[in-house]
């Protein structure tokens, strides 16, 4: 696979239905500017879903990619090594703060396995059957999967894209579920935008001590040792200092904008996937919100660098999805605003 491929197949939302919803805007009875950033996303969506006035989002979905990464051996992260088959365990019972806000806001939630370090028997069965490996190496001495492997992963998150698009999903809501996701992340964000190790590091979703930023930063820079010789290779980027669930996120987020279908954006992990995805198809970009701001620096970095603008900065960290979620009734009241918002009467003659 050539994730350079993709630069042909994605188009940006449709240029005309967007000045169409611009117009329609002025036209309305509040004035143009009073709603904020609500405007822009009425008539983003109006471009994206190539429909003025803009449909409602009525089927959200929230997708979250789980894996372990063996760097978290060095306790680099909040929690201890190969245990994020809990987290997942938290989200399937409800107990997950994503989880509670799924169940409010009535919008379903699905998990895909693409790298838990557990028994498969732990988990059900319809999470598990997608594992590409169990696990990643150790970024900062080996190859965190194979090529064929990285590409396995990627093929997953597409087919899981094809797979939403096909079911009528109109929005996707994407986050991470990973112990020692945020290290390869930010290892990414730093190769893709050259700068050291120092500015990318986070103290992550659980929160780390002096100590264990300063483990987590030298991984990081050993790791960039391994990722600038491949950098004009997406996917043997992201075998080097990767995982098998950043591929798959990484694919996901390319094929959605292939089907066209808008996706919000969570937390430092989506943000370096996306990173990588703007690597292979400059205009994929165009089809995500950021919704929200962590904290994390590689994450302010990468949208930064891909030009989009988180929705919310209320300091939420612990990923899952959660931040962009709390998003989504933002998007949804933006699209209720332009449809339902009833436009000026025309002016007769006598007025003129």
């Amino acid at each position: 696979m050539n994730l350079d491929d993709f630069s042909d197949l994605i188009e940006r939302p449709d240029g005309g239905i967007r000045y169409d919803a611009e117009a329609r805007r002025e036209r309305l009875g509040v004035p143009a500017g009073a709603l904020g950033r609500l405007d822009e996303l009425g008539e983003w969506l109006s471009a994206a879903q190539a429909s003025v006035p803009v449909r409602p989002v009525e089927q959200p979905r929230v997708v979250l990619f789980a894996g372990d990464h063996g760097v978290a051996g060095l306790d680099v992260s909040g929690r201890a090594a190969g245990t994020a088959h809990e987290l997942v365990r938290e989200v399937l019972e409800g107990a997950a703060p994503v989880a509670v806000l799924a169940r409010r806001m009535n919008v379903p939630v699905r998990v895909v396995d693409a790298g838990l370090d557990c028994d498969p028997e732990l988990l059900p069965a319809d999470v598990v059957r997608h594992r590409v490996r169990r696990g990643t190496g150790r970024i900062d001495v080996e190859d965190a999967m194979t090529p064929e492997e990285a590409n396995a992963a990627v093929e997953l998150g597409m087919a899981i894209a094809d797979e939403e698009a096909d079911s009528g999903t109109d929005l996707v809501v994407l986050g991470d579920l990973s112990v020692g996701g945020t290290t390869p992340a930010s290892t990414l964000v730093a190769a893709l935008c050259g700068t050291d190790a120092s500015v990318v590091t986070g103290r992550g979703g659980f929160g780390i001590d002096d100590l264990a930023w300063m483990r987590k930063c030298a991984a990081i820079r050993d790791a960039l040792r391994r990722a600038r010789p491949v950098l004009g290779d997406q996917l043997a980027l992201l075998a080097a200092v990767g995982g098998p669930d950043l591929a798959a996120m990484t694919g996901f987020l390319l094929q959605s904008a292939v089907r066209r279908m808008p996706v919000i954006l969570d937390g430092v992990v989506g943000a370096a996937c996306g990173l990588v995805a703007q690597r292979a198809a400059f205009r994929a970009p165009d089809w995500w919100l950021a919704g929200q701001l962590s904290g994390e620096p590689a994450q302010a970095k990468a949208l930064d660098r891909m030009a989009v603008n988180p929705l919310l900065d209320h300091g939420v960290r612990v990923g899952e999805g959660t931040g962009a979620l709390l998003a989504l009734p933002l998007v949804q009241a933006a699209a209720a605003l332009a449809a339902e918002l009833p436009e000026r009467p025309e002016a007769t003659d006598e007025e003129d």
